[in-house]
């Protein structure tokens, strides 16, 4: 499990590249990588706690052992106090079967407390380095975004001014001058087919105007 911990840390670290390569979506490769990461955690975290309990309970028999021990030559001493030899002697023996069980329990209990410790340091060790990965997999899930959008952004300025689009663009500016010469030349020949009539017309109408406002300023005193 700790192995494969280290090894999928290792695969975030370095292979970056490599998964781009293969085509494979970073995003979604560091996401999953976090989830395994996360599961051997937790896988982790369920031996560490089994390991105390274990411990817990190594100990505390150990410690009841202990307490038989103190039992038996307390009532050992009470039986010769007592003077009852027989009695002394059987609590005695019986200590000394105590004295071997806690022995025995308290060496298990060494090693089940070294052990707890020792996983405890791992599993520090593992929650530390997720939370170093999540923080590296945030950097290289926004560099990863960063690189698409540069891509894409390249991709479609690459597209304009193309051969096709400045083609289709000077076309239609062509169109359009086109359209400005034929609205110069309607009004050219609208001009050229005015008859002498509509000269004349034309002086008469600006004459008009003339009178009126030479009637106006006469009413007015503005001679």
């Amino acid at each position: 499990m700790f192995k494969f911990f280290k090894r999928v840390s290792t695969v975030v670290s370095s292979e970056l590249n490599s998964m781009l390569d293969k085509a494979e979506d970073p995003v979604k490769m560091l996401d999953q990588f976090m989830r395994d990461m996360a599961e051997d955690i937790r896988e982790a975290e369920t031996a560490v706690a089994k390991q105390i309990a274990n411990e817990k309970m190594l100990k505390r028999k150990a410690n009841d052992a202990d307490a038989m021990v103190e039992k038996r030559q307390k009532q050992a001493e009470q039986a010769i106090e007592a003077g009852n030899e027989d009695l002394a002697r059987r609590a005695l023996e019986d200590k000394k079967e105590h004295e071997a069980t806690a022995t025995q329990l308290n060496q298990s209990w060494e090693r089940a407390k070294t052990d707890a410790e020792t996983l405890r340091t791992k599993l520090d060790a593992m929650k530390k380095e997720y939370q170093e990965m999540e923080l590296k997999k945030d950097s290289l899930k926004a560099r990863a975004e960063s690189a698409k959008t540069r891509t894409k952004m390249n991709r479609t300025m690459s597209n304009v001014g193309n051969d096709e689009s400045k083609q289709g663009f000077e076309r239609m500016e062509e169109k359009v001058m086109q359209y400005e010469a034929e609205a110069e030349t309607s009004e050219d020949m609208s001009q050229a087919s005015r008859t002498l009539d509509d000269e004349f017309e034309d002086l008469n109408t600006k004459n008009g105007v003339d009178d009126e406002l030479a009637a106006l300023k006469e009413k007015m005193g503005k001679k």
